[in-house]
């Protein structure tokens, strides 16, 4: 075990996480960055950088030796991580968001011991929010408890999703997304899957499903399981890779509705 409490952990997290918001808030002020794009079309700037740095050291001052995983840190490398302990960092979910003045933007902190997720913080900065978990501990918004909703039929489901960066791989989606256009109450595209997470743990969506990158959704995942939303995978995740870091295929919704959502999403799936 660590020698660090979970309630430690989270504690500091949560101020890193909020020191971090502020640089974005003052980065968007200042709109001094630069854009470029990454592989696969996906925009980085300065500030994604520098948020990075900023969280990597004060993890570093705190816990010391600690792993870290994060968007601008080695992600080539990020199914293939075997600490025990490990931070999962995403300075800015939703960088689009954040470069073109949207608000949905986030800051996303997980912690992982022994290939479980055990603390989850994501601070929405323009949001004015900030949702903190520990294992055990229940699910928060600002230090008020939050739960799922209590969707029981899918067509009082509204759904969040998300789409990869690659316009070839986004057709293969349609399926899905047709299948939720057509049996759930509507759709939700907000372009930060942290905040997707958040939005199911605390009942403003009744169901979330994406394949994402790792530190996209450890911290969020952490949220909602312990909200009380039901978290899984449509496809068995790799016997390799943790089922907490394991980014693909996600499904995360009010448990009166998850499995009518995995049965919707796989049966899509198999539609010639």
């Amino acid at each position: 075990m660590s020698d660090h409490t979970l309630a430690a952990r989270l504690e500091m997290a949560i101020t890193i996480a909020e020191e971090a918001g502020q640089m974005i808030i003052k980065a968007r002020e200042d709109q001094g960055f630069a854009r470029h794009l990454k592989k696969d079309n996906e925009l980085v700037t300065d500030v994604d950088v520098a948020v990075d740095k900023l969280i990597s050291q004060r993890l570093e001052e705190h816990f010391p030796g600690d792993a870290r995983l994060s968007e601008e840190l080695a992600p080539e490398s990020a199914l293939h991580v075997e600490a025990q302990q490990l931070w999962v960092v995403d300075p800015i979910d939703g960088t689009v968001n954040f470069a073109q003045g949207l608000r949905h933007v986030a800051v996303s902190i997980g912690w992982m011991e022994e290939g479980v997720a055990k603390v989850g913080v994501v601070h929405a900065p323009f949001l004015g929010e900030t949702f903190s978990a520990v294992q055990g501990g229940g699910a928060f918004c600002n230090g008020q408890p939050i739960q799922p909703s209590i969707a029981d039929a899918l067509s009082h489901t509204l759904v969040g999703t998300g789409f990869p960066y690659r316009r070839e791989v986004r057709k293969h989606l349609l399926k899905r997304l047709e299948a939720v256009l057509v049996e759930c109450q509507d759709i939700r595209r907000n372009g930060a899957a942290a905040l997707d997470l958040c939005d199911v743990a605390c009942g403003r969506l009744d169901a979330y499903y994406e394949s994402v990158s790792p530190w996209d959704f450890v911290a969020g995942w952490v949220i909602a399981r312990e909200a009380g939303a039901r978290v899984g995978h449509l496809y068995q995740p790799p016997a390799a890779v943790p089922e907490d870091l394991y980014p693909e295929h996600l499904l995360v919704a009010a448990p009166g509705v998850y499995d009518a959502m995995a049965y919707l999403l796989l049966e899509a799936d198999q539609r010639q």
